[in-house]
């Protein structure tokens, strides 16, 4: 249907409510607004739905909530009553309207058959994916947009082993969705009707005692923790998110005593309004945690997104300003730590493993390697760094002891298949009390792993392209690119062409063509000449072309130099 027609079919429609037909009454006319809203549903991919809140077909709201619920629960109708009977964990985050679409998830998850267990409030993403894999439920629904701004919500779906849902069920269940009517082929109970008749069980304190005993069971020195109680001081914000409670509370089972949350932070607010984005990857984010850590003479600072999957430091340097670490940085200096803790410790496995993916730095397979620890490469996206873990570990191939992405991505132990910024916050902070006790901030051992290991500079660019516009230029460049391969970029020779999507890599200097592992993703990544790596995907949650250069050298200046050279290329050439 266009539009228009689609339009009509939702503000004639019995099943919305007064206040949504009023707000589709407002726009009657607006033609750009109308299109927005309905020129076709929301993509629903491996990550489930991502999008703007408000009333439409393209829109994240309550009818379309109830329409991929319905689709979901067929999918897992589909394998079998024992399956079905499993269960779904549904948990929801702080966003304005996540605990009302988790509600109604679960009202149709009941309605269909399928018990729900939903957590009583809001929590981590973290607890979500421990809930699925800890009640042994064949699925899982979270309503979160992440680090996204406020206007935003979202829907992840998980699969039985915790870790988001796999392609195949995704496909899916987006095909099933194009099947059904958005609003007559829904099933539904009340809420009230869920509980009363037992087919809702709420989760709360017993699963989250489970759920920080096996967080707590990570912690690797705790008396490097104490040895520094009395000096180390650190700052911590959840920027009005999930991570207000337990992140805390893991820090203070940790041993550290001087922990300063930002008061104005851990005020739940689905509006965030101390931040423009509540993303630990923006610096201006830490504005009010910087002031509360200048004050407070703060040797660290750490903050989890709305969710508390993603986490990100600052570490105060000697001049006493508080630089912010890459998740590349970050993630490069755990991995040293976790080898050589668990290697004192006697906890290091025969055959440990480090999991990175295509986009993050090579750094961290130097260190790995170094360290007699193998690294694998996945794609983008956590469920393939779950799929990579399951697969080696059932194979005894190895033991995955680390898993990371640069965008502040970090997952540890065997109870979790996702991002995990509680765990990670635990670790984070013994390491920085670790490196206190020997005299050294963050920075000074990341200087010194740079002097091991040499020089590595990385930068993402994010080339917004919004709109269908947007999503129709990123295709024909993707499609460009693909036809017309690039022999040079900035007057640097291309060495090799690697083509994810079919799998193959391209020798431009001897002309041949070799197929790959890692395929079906639709990136392309170029290898240059001076060792630097570009690698260019539009964004899987987002209306933007994401690219990423990745340099290393022996001398800091080359690669700022190529970074820089790089960009300069990537925003002339790709917008």
């Amino acid at each position: 249907m266009s539009y228009l027609e689609n339009y009509e079919e939702w503000i004639n429609s019995p099943s919305l409510s007064p206040q949504d037909r009023e707000e589709l009454r407002i726009i009657a006319g607006n033609q750009a607004e109308m299109e927005s809203r309905f020129f076709g549903p929301l993509e629903f991919g491996t990550a489930g739905l991502r999008g703007i809140m408000g009333v439409g077909l393209n829109r994240m709201n309550s009818h379309v909530i109830r329409h991929a619920t319905q689709a979901f629960a067929e999918v897992i109708l589909a394998e079998g009553s024992e399956a079905a009977s499993r269960g779904v964990a549904i948990c929801f985050d702080c966003r304005n309207h996540s605990e009302e679409f988790a509600r109604e998830a679960s009202c149709v998850m009941v309605a269909n058959g399928i018990p729900v267990r939903l957590f009583s409030a809001m929590r981590p993403t973290p607890e979500l994916s421990f809930a699925v894999r800890e009640y042994s439920c064949i699925a899982g629904i979270n309503v979160t947009a992440s680090h996204n701004p406020k206007e935003y919500n979202g829907y992840k779906v998980y699969w039985s082993d915790g870790a988001q849902l796999p392609p195949q069920h995704a496909a899916a269940i987006a095909k099933r969705m194009s099947e059904l009517n958005v609003f007559t082929s829904i099933k539904i109970l009340s809420f009230e009707q869920a509980l009363s008749q037992n087919l809702v069980a709420l989760m709360s304190e017993e699963t989250d005692q489970k759920f920080i005993s096996h967080v707590m069971s990570m912690a690797n020195n705790y008396e490097a923790v104490a040895r520094v109680a009395d000096t180390f001081c650190m700052v911590y914000t959840p920027f009005h998110g999930t991570g207000y409670q337990q992140i805390p509370e893991v820090l203070t089972n940790l041993g550290v005593k001087k922990l300063y949350c930002v008061p104005e932070q851990m005020v739940i607010d689905g509006n965030f309004p101390t931040v423009k984005s509540p993303n630990p990857e923006n610096p201006e984010s830490f504005f009010l945690a910087i002031q509360l850590a200048k004050e407070k003479n703060a040797d660290f600072i750490l903050g989890s997104d709305p969710d508390a999957d993603r986490v990100g430091i600052l570490v105060c340097d000697r001049f006493g300003d508080y630089q912010i670490l890459s998740g590349n940085q970050t993630g490069v200096l755990l991995l040293d730590y976790l080898i050589g803790a668990k290697r004192r410790k006697g906890t290091l496995p025969s055959n440990p493993v480090a999991l990175k993916t295509i986009v993050t730095t090579e750094m961290a397979r130097q260190v790995a390697l170094q360290n007699g620890v193998a690294c694998f490469d996945t794609f983008t996206g956590f469920k393939f760094m779950a799929e990579k873990k399951n697969s080696l570990e059932a194979s005894g191939e190895g033991t995955v002891i680390f898993s990371y992405e640069e965008s502040f991505g970090y997952m540890v132990g065997d109870y979790v298949r996702d991002k995990d910024a509680v765990t990670a916050s635990l670790l984070l902070t013994e390491m920085a009390a670790y490196y206190a006790g020997k005299g050294m901030t963050l920075l000074d051992a990341l200087d010194t792993l740079y002097e091991n290991y040499g020089f590595y500079e990385e930068k993402t660019l994010n080339l917004m392209m919004p709109g269908l516009e947007g999503m129709s230029n990123m295709k024909a460049l993707m499609d460009k690119l693909r036809k017309a391969p690039i022999s040079s970029i900035a007057e640097t020779p291309v060495l090799i062409q690697i083509d994810h999507l079919d799998g193959t890599e391209y020798n431009l200097t001897s002309n041949t063509v070799t197929k790959i592992e890692l395929a079906g993703s639709n990136v392309l990544k170029y290898r240059l000449e001076d060792g630097t790596d570009i690698v260019v995907r539009p964004s899987g949650t987002e209306p933007k072309l994401k690219v990423y250069i990745l340099a290393h050298d022996s001398n800091r200046n080359t690669c700022h130099e190529r970074i820089s050279r790089y960009t300069a290329w990537a925003e002339q050439t790709l917008q």
